[in-house]
């Protein structure tokens, strides 16, 4: 039996969980929501397969609270359980915009990337 058991990760699924807080604030530019809510919204964006897990979304939510970026208040109006609905801060819009430049500029490098390869693929007759 080989000493290496792991599973095979496919390139950089790892790193999917970095794009939890942008995704979040993200969400939440648009307008303000509750945990449960964002779960669904964010899982739009395709950084995690399937449905995010709920504790992970959380623990983001009150890191990102701690941080200044997004505030959020119980809301105890109509039926059901109270929900704590979270919105986004100036600061988080920064720290988005800040996101989105660093997006963008990955974004360029894997397209010089892929086409580089792309080149060099190419079939000779």
């Amino acid at each position: 039996m080989s000493r290496n058991t792991k599973r095979p990760r496919h390139p950089g699924s790892k790193k999917a969980e970095r794009y939890i807080q942008p995704s979040i604030l993200l969400a939440l530019k648009s307008k303000a929501s509750y945990g449960y809510e964002l779960i669904q919204e964010i899982s739009k964006f395709g950084f995690v397969e399937g449905q995010a897990p709920p504790g992970m979304i959380y623990r983001h939510l009150r890191e990102l609270e701690e941080n200044g970026w997004v505030v959020s208040q119980w809301e105890t109006e109509g039926a059901g359980p109270a929900k704590r609905v979270y919105q986004i801060t100036p600061e988080g819009l920064d720290v988005l915009s800040y996101w989105i430049d660093y997006m963008n500029s990955q974004a360029e490098k894997l397209l010089k990337f892929i086409a580089s390869f792309q080149k060099t693929s190419v079939k000779k007759n």
